[in-house]
Formats: C-alpha cells, sequence, structure tokens
C-alpha cells in the first residue's frame, strides 16, 4: 500500500513514540486497511496507560503525515491512498492505480449498442442521430472500487468498437491504441453521490465525489465522451502550468 509514508516521533517521551511506532506499523503492515477505525483517544489512553493529551499528539502527528484522518465526533481512521492525476493529460486508470502500489482490476458493467438519443447526441456533439455504444465500467485499486466510468463511443467515427465486448480491456487504453485524437476536452465537478454510483463505489449515499467528464475528437470528428466519478477523498487533480509570455 502506497501510504505518505513512515512517522518519525517528534521527542515526547517513550509512550509517545510508541503509541506511534504502533499504529505506524498496523497501517502500513495493512493489518489496518484504509477506512479502519482507529480506537477512540480513550481507548488508547487506557490501553497505554497515559493521558489523552499524549494519545492526541500521537493521533495528530499522524493525521499531519497523511496515515490517518480525524473526523469531529466520529474518530479517526485510516486514510485512504490518494492518487494525483494531471488535468490536461489522457492517462490509463491501470497506471493512476499502479503508482499507489496497489494491484489494479477492472470489471464491464453494462454494453448496449444503439441508435444515439437526445441525450447522446448532446454529449458528443453529434449534429444527427447515428449508431452509438454506451458502456458502463467499473476500476478498483486492491479490493476496493476506485472509479466508477461510463462512456459513449460515436461507432460512425469508430466503427470497429461495435464487435469489441471490452470485457478484458478497458475501453480508454483500447480507443488510445487505434484512434489518433487531436482534440480532447475536460470538465470537473464535484456532486454528492447517487445511489447507483454510492453502490458503483462502496460509499454511503450522498458522499462528495469528484466527476471529471472528457469529450475527444479526432480530424473535427466526435470520438468519446466519458464520464469518470471518484469518491472525493481518493483522488487529486493536478495542474501545472507558467505565466505566458
Amino acid at each position: 500500500m502506497s501510504m505518505a509514508g513512515t512517522v518519525e516521533a517528534e521527542g515526547g517521551g517513550s509512550l509517545h513514540q510508541r503509541i506511534l511506532s504502533d499504529i505506524n506499523e498496523k497501517i502500513l503492515s495493512g493489518a489496518w486497511a484504509p477506512g479502519h477505525r482507529i480506537p477512540f483517544e480513550h481507548e488508547l489512553s487506557v490501553q497505554y496507560n497515559c493521558s489523552r493529551m499524549t494519545v492526541n499528539k500521537a493521533l495528530s502527528q499522524l493525521a499531519k503525515a497523511g496515515l490517518i484522518e480525524r473526523r469531529r465526533r466520529s474518530g479517526s481512521f485510516v486514510r485512504r491512498p490518494q492518487s494525483q492525476a494531471a488535468v490536461l493529460e489522457i492517462h490509463d486508470i491501470r497506471i493512476e492505480v499502479e503508482a499507489l502500489g496497489l494491484p489494479y482490476r477492472y470489471e464491464r458493467v453494462a454494453r448496449h449498442k444503439r441508435r444515439s438519443n437526445t441525450e447522446d447526441r448532446a454529449l458528443l456533439e453529434l449534429a444527427t442521430a447515428g449508431p452509438v455504444l454506451a458502456l458502463e465500467c467499473r476500476h478498483f485499486a486492491g479490493e476496493r472500487p476506485f472509479a466508477h466510468e461510463q462512456r459513449l463511443i460515436n461507432l460512425i467515427a469508430v466503427p470497429e468498437a461495435a464487435d469489441e465486448e471490452f470485457m478484458a480491456v478497458a475501453p480508454g487504453p483500447w480507443l488510445i491504441g487505434r484512434v489518433p485524437w487531436s482534440e480532447a476536452e475536460h470538465r470537473i465537478r464535484a456532486v454528492a453521490a447517487d445511489r447507483h454510483i454510492a453502490a458503483a463505489l462502496d460509499i454511503e449515499t450522498g458522499a462528495p465525489c469528484l466527476v471529471v467528464e472528457r469529450r475527444t475528437w479526432s480530424a473535427e470528428h466526435p470520438v468519446t465522451h466519458v464520464r469518470f466519478t471518484y469518491a472525493a477523498e481518493s483522488h487529486t487533480l493536478v495542474a501545472r502550468f507558467r505565466p505566458q509570455g
């Protein structure tokens, strides 16, 4: 598991260091998985026979290092590894997951070939109706869902996609390997998970999510529209830029 790294104690006596070391070891060894609730402060103070101030200092240091997340009135939890994606890149989700040090798995949930409806044409910016392929997929990091994918492919632009089942390969890398894209557009927004997304990502209904929508074109022909939805706590978008001129 790729986390923020080990924590070194900053003084405060042997009990403080022991609490840090014990919790750090449980997290990095995987004994306490992401999302695991850490014992409450009063429970740890009894366990280590120390003051709550000592426990609080240790937990605060673990939170500062990015290993745990402290939630008011709920307690402290092992933080989920957070991925970073460049806003202006078209990337493979497999690479994102493997960068976290976690095994990647892909799952196709649904596949429908149909004539484009009004919503499809708006998403793909199609002037007239035509055949499209609609896909729903999930990407996993370890045992947990990492991203939910909803994708439309314009079969006029990519007719060979009509015969691809997308059971073994995700549509993103499949398209990148076959269609030279010339232009792309990203839209990023925050949403609350509806029941369908909550079930797909194994999160609570209403939990905050990050949505990245992308359209790509090849020689001015719309190729695909894709919507990736991530649990907000597990994903960060990064943009690096320089001043013009």
